[in-house]
Protein backbone atom coordinates (compact mmCIF):
# COMPACT_ATOMS: atom_id res chain seq x y z
CA UNK A 1 0.00 0.00 0.00
CA UNK A 2 2.70 2.74 0.77
CA UNK A 3 4.72 2.09 -2.24
CA UNK A 4 1.33 2.32 -4.10
CA UNK A 5 0.47 5.60 -2.96
CA UNK A 6 4.04 6.73 -3.06
CA UNK A 7 4.04 5.54 -7.10
CA UNK A 8 0.69 7.12 -7.43
CA UNK A 9 1.39 10.60 -6.40
CA UNK A 10 5.33 10.38 -7.90
CA UNK A 11 3.45 9.66 -10.90
CA UNK A 12 1.15 12.50 -11.65
CA UNK A 13 4.30 15.05 -10.61
CA UNK A 14 6.09 13.03 -13.77
CA UNK A 15 2.54 13.70 -15.94
CA UNK A 16 2.41 17.37 -14.92
CA UNK A 17 6.02 18.18 -16.01
CA UNK A 18 5.45 15.82 -19.01
CA UNK A 19 2.48 18.18 -19.84
CA UNK A 20 4.36 21.32 -19.59
CA UNK A 21 7.11 19.73 -21.77
CA UNK A 22 5.29 18.52 -24.59
CA UNK A 23 4.37 21.69 -26.25
CA UNK A 24 8.59 22.49 -26.52
CA UNK A 25 9.79 18.74 -27.15
CA UNK A 26 6.33 17.09 -28.46
CA UNK A 27 5.02 14.28 -27.89
CA UNK A 28 7.61 11.83 -28.58
CA UNK A 29 10.45 14.20 -26.64
CA UNK A 30 8.38 14.41 -23.65
CA UNK A 31 7.23 10.93 -23.98
CA UNK A 32 11.25 10.26 -23.61
CA UNK A 33 12.13 12.52 -20.76
CA UNK A 34 10.69 9.59 -18.02
CA UNK A 35 12.74 6.82 -19.83
CA UNK A 36 16.64 8.52 -20.95
CA UNK A 37 16.24 10.54 -17.39
CA UNK A 38 14.63 8.10 -15.36
CA UNK A 39 17.17 5.59 -16.60
CA UNK A 40 20.33 6.60 -14.25
CA UNK A 41 17.96 6.80 -11.30
CA UNK A 42 16.20 3.27 -11.54
CA UNK A 43 20.12 1.99 -11.85
CA UNK A 44 21.05 3.79 -8.86
CA UNK A 45 17.54 2.35 -6.76
CA UNK A 46 18.74 -0.88 -7.68
CA UNK A 47 22.51 -0.87 -6.69
CA UNK A 48 20.94 0.82 -2.99
CA UNK A 49 18.71 -2.72 -3.04
CA UNK A 50 21.65 -4.93 -4.26
CA UNK A 51 24.31 -3.54 -2.02
CA UNK A 52 21.03 -3.42 0.90
CA UNK A 53 20.23 -6.89 0.49
CA UNK A 54 23.47 -8.36 -0.36
CA UNK A 55 21.21 -10.16 -2.73
CA UNK A 56 22.66 -12.23 -5.83
CA UNK A 57 22.43 -10.55 -9.33
CA UNK A 58 19.72 -11.94 -10.95
CA UNK A 59 19.68 -13.69 -14.28
CA UNK A 60 18.23 -12.93 -17.78
CA UNK A 61 16.60 -15.62 -20.01
CA UNK A 62 13.74 -15.77 -22.67
CA UNK A 63 10.49 -15.91 -20.77
CA UNK A 64 12.35 -12.49 -18.79
CA UNK A 65 13.19 -10.68 -21.68
CA UNK A 66 9.91 -11.38 -23.37
CA UNK A 67 7.75 -10.29 -20.52
CA UNK A 68 9.29 -6.87 -20.10
CA UNK A 69 10.31 -6.36 -23.43
CA UNK A 70 6.31 -6.64 -24.00
CA UNK A 71 5.78 -3.90 -20.82
CA UNK A 72 8.19 -1.67 -22.39
CA UNK A 73 6.84 -1.27 -25.38
CA UNK A 74 3.30 -1.13 -24.40
CA UNK A 75 4.30 1.79 -22.06
CA UNK A 76 5.77 3.50 -24.46
CA UNK A 77 2.80 3.45 -26.60
CA UNK A 78 0.44 4.46 -23.53
CA UNK A 79 2.74 7.56 -22.85
CA UNK A 80 2.76 8.82 -26.27
CA UNK A 81 -1.17 8.23 -26.35
CA UNK A 82 -1.62 9.88 -23.11
CA UNK A 83 0.40 12.53 -23.81
CA UNK A 84 -1.61 13.05 -27.23
CA UNK A 85 -4.55 13.15 -25.67
CA UNK A 86 -3.57 15.96 -22.94
CA UNK A 87 -2.67 18.31 -26.35
CA UNK A 88 -6.33 18.96 -26.55
CA UNK A 89 -8.09 17.96 -23.20
CA UNK A 90 -7.62 18.93 -19.16
CA UNK A 91 -4.96 17.13 -17.64
CA UNK A 92 -7.35 15.50 -14.81
CA UNK A 93 -9.84 14.69 -17.48
CA UNK A 94 -7.32 12.68 -19.35
CA UNK A 95 -6.02 11.17 -16.17
CA UNK A 96 -9.40 9.69 -15.38
CA UNK A 97 -9.81 8.54 -18.78
CA UNK A 98 -6.42 5.88 -18.04
CA UNK A 99 -7.86 5.28 -14.68
CA UNK A 100 -9.98 2.83 -16.24
CA UNK A 101 -6.93 1.01 -16.89
CA UNK A 102 -7.70 -1.69 -14.00
CA UNK A 103 -10.70 -3.43 -15.27
CA UNK A 104 -8.30 -4.50 -18.27
CA UNK A 105 -5.35 -5.45 -16.35
CA UNK A 106 -7.46 -7.44 -14.21
CA UNK A 107 -8.82 -9.17 -17.38
CA UNK A 108 -5.41 -9.45 -18.82
CA UNK A 109 -4.02 -10.75 -15.29
CA UNK A 110 -6.69 -13.63 -15.64
CA UNK A 111 -5.44 -14.34 -19.09
CA UNK A 112 -2.31 -14.24 -19.10
CA UNK A 113 -0.55 -14.97 -15.64
CA UNK A 114 -3.89 -16.79 -13.86
CA UNK A 115 -4.48 -13.98 -11.63
CA UNK A 116 -6.98 -14.65 -8.87
CA UNK A 117 -9.82 -12.52 -9.13
CA UNK A 118 -12.93 -13.26 -7.61
CA UNK A 119 -16.46 -11.85 -7.11
CA UNK A 120 -15.67 -9.44 -4.48
CA UNK A 121 -12.32 -8.41 -5.94
CA UNK A 122 -14.29 -7.10 -9.58
CA UNK A 123 -16.79 -5.63 -7.79
CA UNK A 124 -14.68 -3.35 -5.98
CA UNK A 125 -12.73 -2.75 -9.07
CA UNK A 126 -15.48 -1.78 -11.21
CA UNK A 127 -16.79 0.49 -8.34
CA UNK A 128 -13.66 2.28 -8.59
CA UNK A 129 -13.33 2.69 -12.45
CA UNK A 130 -16.78 3.37 -12.66
CA UNK A 131 -16.11 6.42 -10.15
CA UNK A 132 -13.14 7.63 -12.81
CA UNK A 133 -15.81 7.64 -15.73
CA UNK A 134 -18.18 9.71 -13.99
CA UNK A 135 -15.54 11.91 -13.25
CA UNK A 136 -14.76 12.04 -16.57
CA UNK A 137 -17.78 12.41 -18.50
CA UNK A 138 -18.63 15.85 -19.77
CA UNK A 139 -21.64 16.07 -21.22
CA UNK A 140 -22.30 18.48 -24.32
CA UNK A 141 -25.25 20.76 -24.53
CA UNK A 142 -27.57 20.59 -27.15
CA UNK A 143 -28.39 24.56 -27.02
CA UNK A 144 -24.50 25.25 -27.44
CA UNK A 145 -24.43 23.47 -31.06
CA UNK A 146 -20.51 22.37 -29.88
CA UNK A 147 -19.44 18.44 -31.41
CA UNK A 148 -18.13 16.44 -29.24
CA UNK A 149 -14.46 15.74 -29.73
CA UNK A 150 -13.96 11.61 -29.25
CA UNK A 151 -10.72 11.85 -30.06
CA UNK A 152 -8.55 12.46 -26.84
CA UNK A 153 -11.39 10.27 -25.53
CA UNK A 154 -10.31 7.59 -27.91
CA UNK A 155 -6.68 7.75 -27.08
CA UNK A 156 -6.83 8.33 -23.51
CA UNK A 157 -9.02 4.83 -23.16
CA UNK A 158 -5.81 3.13 -25.41
CA UNK A 159 -3.74 4.66 -23.42
CA UNK A 160 -5.46 2.25 -20.49
CA UNK A 161 -5.19 -0.69 -22.41
CA UNK A 162 -1.79 0.10 -23.81
CA UNK A 163 -0.89 0.82 -19.41
CA UNK A 164 -2.84 -2.53 -18.65
CA UNK A 165 -1.05 -5.05 -21.07
CA UNK A 166 2.61 -3.19 -19.41
CA UNK A 167 1.28 -3.03 -15.99
CA UNK A 168 0.37 -7.57 -17.25
CA UNK A 169 3.96 -7.24 -19.20
CA UNK A 170 6.00 -6.61 -15.70
CA UNK A 171 4.58 -8.58 -13.66
CA UNK A 172 5.48 -11.62 -15.14
CA UNK A 173 8.66 -10.19 -15.59
CA UNK A 174 9.08 -10.04 -12.27
CA UNK A 175 7.78 -13.71 -11.41
CA UNK A 176 9.83 -15.12 -13.89
CA UNK A 177 13.22 -14.20 -11.94
CA UNK A 178 13.84 -17.14 -9.88
CA UNK A 179 16.77 -15.24 -7.47
CA UNK A 180 16.48 -12.55 -4.97
CA UNK A 181 14.25 -10.89 -2.80
CA UNK A 182 10.87 -8.86 -3.97
CA UNK A 183 12.62 -5.57 -3.90
CA UNK A 184 15.47 -7.23 -5.74
CA UNK A 185 13.58 -8.54 -8.52
CA UNK A 186 11.20 -5.31 -8.89
CA UNK A 187 14.24 -3.24 -9.31
CA UNK A 188 16.09 -4.99 -12.06
CA UNK A 189 13.37 -5.55 -14.18
CA UNK A 190 12.95 -1.95 -13.63
CA UNK A 191 16.63 -1.30 -14.94
CA UNK A 192 15.71 -3.64 -18.02
CA UNK A 193 12.95 -2.23 -18.86
CA UNK A 194 13.85 1.64 -18.68
CA UNK A 195 17.00 0.06 -20.52
CA UNK A 196 14.79 -1.04 -23.80
CA UNK A 197 12.50 1.81 -23.68
CA UNK A 198 15.18 5.15 -23.32
CA UNK A 199 17.14 3.44 -26.43
CA UNK A 200 14.12 2.31 -28.63
CA UNK A 201 13.40 5.83 -28.44
CA UNK A 202 16.50 7.36 -28.80
CA UNK A 203 17.12 5.27 -32.01
CA UNK A 204 13.66 6.54 -33.51
CA UNK A 205 14.03 9.71 -32.66
CA UNK A 206 17.33 10.18 -34.15
CA UNK A 207 16.03 8.77 -37.65
CA UNK A 208 12.56 10.45 -37.56
CA UNK A 209 13.15 13.42 -35.97
CA UNK A 210 16.82 14.65 -35.02
CA UNK A 211 15.54 17.89 -33.80
CA UNK A 212 13.16 16.86 -31.42
CA UNK A 213 16.30 14.81 -29.95
CA UNK A 214 18.63 17.62 -29.17
CA UNK A 215 15.65 19.70 -27.58
CA UNK A 216 15.08 16.90 -25.17
CA UNK A 217 18.92 16.66 -24.34
CA UNK A 218 19.26 20.53 -24.49
CA UNK A 219 15.88 20.37 -21.86
CA UNK A 220 17.74 18.45 -19.32
CA UNK A 221 17.29 20.41 -15.96
CA UNK A 222 13.84 20.50 -16.00
CA UNK A 223 13.95 16.68 -17.78
CA UNK A 224 15.75 15.25 -14.66
CA UNK A 225 13.11 16.40 -12.47
CA UNK A 226 10.24 14.53 -14.89
CA UNK A 227 12.90 11.37 -14.76
CA UNK A 228 13.70 11.05 -11.41
CA UNK A 229 9.98 11.17 -10.27
CA UNK A 230 8.94 9.10 -13.49
CA UNK A 231 11.83 5.78 -12.04
CA UNK A 232 10.31 6.72 -8.35
CA UNK A 233 7.19 6.05 -9.72
CA UNK A 234 7.59 2.81 -11.53
CA UNK A 235 9.88 1.96 -8.17
CA UNK A 236 7.10 2.16 -6.60
CA UNK A 237 4.46 0.29 -9.14
CA UNK A 238 7.02 -2.34 -9.77
CA UNK A 239 7.36 -3.36 -5.67
CA UNK A 240 3.41 -3.42 -5.70
CA UNK A 241 3.57 -5.90 -8.81
CA UNK A 242 5.90 -8.19 -7.06
CA UNK A 243 3.98 -8.08 -3.72
CA UNK A 244 0.47 -8.96 -5.05
CA UNK A 245 -1.77 -8.60 -8.52
CA UNK A 246 -1.06 -5.52 -10.70
CA UNK A 247 -5.28 -5.43 -10.47
CA UNK A 248 -4.86 -5.12 -6.97
CA UNK A 249 -1.96 -2.33 -7.42
CA UNK A 250 -3.41 -0.36 -10.19
CA UNK A 251 -7.18 -0.41 -8.19
CA UNK A 252 -5.20 1.55 -5.35
CA UNK A 253 -3.60 3.25 -8.14
CA UNK A 254 -6.58 5.14 -8.87
CA UNK A 255 -5.30 7.32 -5.88
CA UNK A 256 -3.45 9.19 -8.13
CA UNK A 257 -6.62 10.76 -9.46
CA UNK A 258 -6.67 13.26 -6.24
CA UNK A 259 -3.04 14.29 -6.47
CA UNK A 260 -3.52 14.82 -10.02
CA UNK A 261 -6.70 17.03 -9.08
CA UNK A 262 -4.67 18.85 -6.48
CA UNK A 263 -1.65 19.42 -9.21
CA UNK A 264 -4.50 20.66 -11.65
CA UNK A 265 -5.44 23.43 -9.15
CA UNK A 266 -1.66 24.79 -8.10
CA UNK A 267 -0.43 24.61 -11.91
CA UNK A 268 -2.95 23.74 -14.59
CA UNK A 269 -6.22 26.99 -12.71
CA UNK A 270 -8.27 23.82 -12.12
CA UNK A 271 -11.45 23.42 -9.98
CA UNK A 272 -13.51 20.34 -8.73
CA UNK A 273 -17.09 20.15 -9.55
CA UNK A 274 -19.55 18.18 -8.42
CA UNK A 275 -20.00 15.73 -10.47
CA UNK A 276 -16.32 15.09 -9.94
CA UNK A 277 -16.62 14.84 -5.89
CA UNK A 278 -19.70 12.02 -6.52
CA UNK A 279 -16.64 10.08 -8.90
CA UNK A 280 -13.96 11.02 -6.03
CA UNK A 281 -16.55 9.05 -3.74
CA UNK A 282 -17.26 6.31 -5.88
CA UNK A 283 -13.20 5.68 -5.77
CA UNK A 284 -12.64 5.43 -2.39
CA UNK A 285 -15.28 3.11 -1.90
CA UNK A 286 -14.49 1.04 -4.38
CA UNK A 287 -10.72 1.38 -3.26
CA UNK A 288 -11.74 0.80 0.59
CA UNK A 289 -13.71 -2.55 -0.36
CA UNK A 290 -10.88 -3.68 -2.63
CA UNK A 291 -8.56 -3.14 1.31
CA UNK A 292 -11.06 -4.50 2.98
CA UNK A 293 -11.19 -7.51 0.81
CA UNK A 294 -7.37 -8.15 0.18
CA UNK A 295 -6.86 -8.58 4.13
Amino acid sequence: MPATIFAAASQAGRNAIQKSLTAELGTMGATQVRFLFGFPFACLFFLIAWFATDSAMPSVDAKFLGFVTLGALAQIAATALMLAAMKSRDFVVVTVWTKTEPVQVALFGVLVLSDPLGLGTATAIVLATLGVVWMGYKPVSKTSGAKRDYGPVFFGLLAAACFAVAAVGFRGAILSLPEGNFLIRASWTLVCGLFIQAFVLAVWMRITDPAAWQRCISAWKISLAGGFLGAAASQGWFIGFALTTAANVRTLGLVEVFFAQMLSKRLFDGSTSRQERIGMLLIVLGVVALLWLQR
